[in-house]
């Protein structure tokens, strides 16, 4: 059976600011609770005009306070932006504040471009991150072992906190098997290694103290409505930022459009639609074909979806459409094999 999970990016919609992104976000995250969503995960941007999670792990504790039961975690947090130490001090005081329900995401990419890479990371901007090693690091500070050494994770030392391996290439697909951690594939703005990454991750996984047998999750965007034509207008949004991604014009989200062509050149449109490859728009019964193909060719435990949408009614709506697209893809699943 395939988990389903949000992968929220706080983004910020135009005429908003982040404060009301953030009611935006516990409001969603209150509903895909009900929804029977595994995850909500949030994930580290800087200097974004549309990206409100720059600091990800005080979000984390605002959706986990207003929730009960999902796990809430980061997708991900940017090692090379920190410490290993203040990571894990920091989910060390979600996790003994929400025990059981946070999750810590790690990828190797700052998350931002060079300028504010140089201001994030002050005099150690020129010194190679060691991604491997930042983990081993985290992983360290988390064990019980780690009481005897002269500097400690406190909160931290002891917790049972998973730690994830965010990436889309098979470097990242090979570190996540060989240190036999679970493993998340950006497919939703990086598709190009999806179909090999998750193959080498399984092939090459070696069972560690935290994971017995390899798990993959992908992210992909979903636009759901209740007709396709629907859906394809309210993807216009996500399209219109993807355009400022190849652009460099990042603006916050806009609202719909009736023809992106009167937008977007023929390269720009061809630029964002590579990144847009894993983009699933339309009502539920299209989203339950296209779904379930990917879901096969991917070999995936669990999707995660991320859904910018500008309208939150419509965008809740997604969400909803979503879980009920999962559920009856699960349901003919576990028809076929009685």
């Amino acid at each position: 059976m395939i988990k389903y999970s949000v992968l929220d990016l706080a983004t910020v919609v135009q005429g908003d600011q982040p404060s009301d992104t953030f009611k935006k976000s516990a409001d969603l995250a209150r509903e895909v609770e009900q929804l029977g969503y595994t995850r909500f995960w949030l994930a580290e941007h800087h200097n974004v005009a549309n990206v409100a999670s720059s600091a990800t792990a005080v979000l984390i504790g605002h959706i986990a306070g207003v929730t009960n039961r999902i796990r809430v975690g980061s997708g991900g947090i940017m090692l090379p932006n920190h410490a290993p130490l203040i990571v894990a001090e920091q989910f060390g005081t979600l996790s003994s504040l929400y025990p059981g329900r946070i999750d810590l995401g790690v990828g190797r990419a700052p998350g931002t471009d060079l300028l504010t890479m140089l201001a994030i990371r002050g005099e150690n901007f020129r010194v190679e991150p060691d991604f491997p090693g930042d983990i081993r690091r985290l992983q360290l500070f988390f064990s019980a072992e780690n009481s005897t050494s002269p500097v400690r994770a406190i909160p931290g030392e002891g917790l049972d906190l998973p730690i994830w391996v965010l990436g889309s290439s098979p470097e990242s697909a090979l570190l996540a098997a060989e240190m036999g951690l679970p493993y998340a594939f950006a497919s939703h703005f990086a598709p190009r290694h999806l179909k090999t990454a998750i193959p080498l991750y399984r092939q090459h996984f070696k069972p560690s103290a935290q994971l017995r047998e390899p798990y993959a999750l992908a992210c992909v965007n979903v636009i759901a409505a209740d007709s396709d034509a629907e859906a394809h207008r309210l993807f216009t949004s996500l399209q219109q930022l993807f355009l400022g991604i190849v652009s460099g014009n990042y603006k916050p989200l806009q609202p719909p459009l009736d023809d992106m062509n009167e937008v977007w050149s023929n390269s720009e449109k061809l630029s964002a639609q590579q990144m847009l490859t894993y983009s699933f728009v339309g009502s539920p019964k299209t989203l339950q074909s296209s779904l379930s193909s990917f879901l096969q060719e991917a070999g995936v435990n669990e999707i995660m979806a991320t859904s910018p949408i500008f309208a939150h009614d419509a965008r809740l709506n997604s969400y909803r459409l979503f879980a009920e697209t999962i559920q009856a893809i699960n349901r003919s699943v576990k028809g076929s094999k009685i």
